[in-house]
């Protein structure tokens, strides 16, 4: 996060845990382990459809969100907003009170995320850039899905991946990343690439290339709204609709940017690196980048190896494996967004809610919300968010666990379903440990 917002990440430490940090972290990893026992002993058969299940909503609903009058609102208050943003990034004044920033770097990249989670993939309607491409169309008379190449689909998510690294990268490690210039510099490069992109080859583009619509789209696997095959919109458990995620080329790569990016924040504010890195002859920024991509790859390689693996235990075919089984990093994914950025979320939502009164610095108070004040009540409970975070590393991981099991026993002969699993709960249960001595490393 941007220096303004490090301290919030120190909310909720180690010393206010109810129970000493390394009992919490060695229950956190039985805990995963033993689930998986439980696992092997009650869930020998797939119990998972994907797509195919769920309960039909009743007609009305899905008459109003398949409207196209519903539609085009949610999209006017999109690109509304949008607008109404980029404001200040293009004509507000270059100090920390323009609520570009916060708008950029919490209440899209963090409040996507609970967006998502209540009411699904709804992004994929409120992008802005969809937006605008598909007025483009429209005036143009050219059907939106038209481009003048054809996108291969062997790219997969493997753009939206890297434009996860880049928007992780200036998040995390840019030199002056809480400045209008660049700031202003890699919105422009997003929005050129994702609209020339979307020229050259339709809207199909946004979903295999927009980081934002890639992330939020992954997340809302984890609500209980979907879509059945036969189109009807449907409430299904959130494991059963992750379930039914695509394993498309460089979701592999997608899942490992966004939980590297994680743990490295975690580790960045740590001081023990900070010591370290300000104590050598190459920049931060180069140390910086480094480091990120090492935790990206090291995810990566953990995880493609446990899953490779476990095709060798159980005798099955291993090249698509990591994809197969990519869907149940996304509850890890979640858990660590929860554990990391959930007090910043509401602290400096807040503050940034407030400053979108005045755009452009100039005291005005368009929404009324000027002169309120930040409510930090929820410093006041330390012990309470030290729990809440460790709750929410070991809730993914057991989501994840449940995820695997159920793909595994799918996948795996049933002689041999137990044994393919043990890499991949080696390196979940490391993933639970480590993730916790990220999140109040100090």
């Amino acid at each position: 996060m941007i220096t303004l917002l490090l301290p919030l990440h120190g909310i909720g430490g180690r010393q206010d845990l109810p129970i000493p940090f390394g009992l919490a972290v060695g229950g956190a990893a039985v805990a995963v382990a033993v689930s998986f026992v439980v696992l092997a002993l009650a869930w020998r058969s797939p119990k998972y459809r994907g797509d195919a299940s769920g309960r039909r909503l009743p007609g009305a609903i899905t008459r109003t969100v398949d409207a196209g009058w519903f539609r085009w609102l949610v999209r006017v208050v999109g690109l509304a907003t949008f607008l109404y943003a980029m404001t200040s990034l293009v004509f507000g004044v270059d100090r920390l009170t323009n609520p570009i920033f916060g708008f950029i770097y919490i209440l899209v990249w963090v409040g996507l995320v609970p967006i998502s989670i209540v009411f699904g993939p709804v992004w994929r309607t409120l992008n802005p850039l969809r937006t605008l491409h598909l007025l483009l169309c429209k005036a143009l008379r050219q059907p939106p899905s038209k481009g003048l190449l054809e996108l291969s689909p062997r790219l997969g998510l493997w753009p939206a991946a890297l434009g996860i690294f880049a928007f992780t990268w200036l998040e995390l490690v840019a030199p002056d990343r809480a400045t209008i210039p660049v700031l202003q510099t890699w919105m422009a490069l997003y929005v050129v690439i994702t609209m020339f992109g979307a020229i050259l080859f339709g809207d199909r583009w946004f979903s295999t290339a927009d980081p934002f619509e890639v992330y939020t789209t992954l997340m809302s696997r984890l609500s209980p709204w979907g879509r059945r095959t036969d189109g009807a919109l449907v409430v299904r458990r959130p494991l059963e609709n992750l379930d039914g995620l695509k394993p498309l080329p460089g979701l592999v790569g997608m899942v490992s940017a966004l939980l590297g990016s994680t743990a490295y924040d975690g580790f960045s504010n740590s001081s023990a690196w900070i010591g370290w890195a300000q104590n050598q002859d190459v920049s931060m920024t180069v140390l910086g980048t480094c480091a990120l991509i090492v935790f990206i790859l090291f995810v990566l390689v953990t995880y493609s190896g446990a899953t490779l693996l476990a095709g060798r235990l159980s005798d099955s075919s291993r090249t698509s494996l990591p994809r197969r089984f990519a869907h149940s990093v996304i509850p890890i994914a979640l858990g660590y967004v929860v554990a990391h950025y959930l007090t910043l979320f509401i602290l400096e939502g807040q503050r940034t809610l407030i400053y979108l009164s005045d755009p452009l610095s100039n005291g005005a108070n368009i929404f009324g919300t000027g002169l309120l004040a930040v409510n930090t009540g929820i410093t006041n409970h330390s012990t309470a968010i030290a729990v809440m975070q460790v709750l929410a590393v070991v809730g993914g991981h057991l989501m994840g666990v449940v995820s695997a099991h159920d793909r595994a026993v799918a996948l795996f002969p049933r002689n041999k379903a137990l044994a393919g699993q043990i890499p991949l709960l080696v390196v979940m249960v490391g993933y639970t440990a480590g993730g916790l001595l990220l999140l109040f490393s100090s």
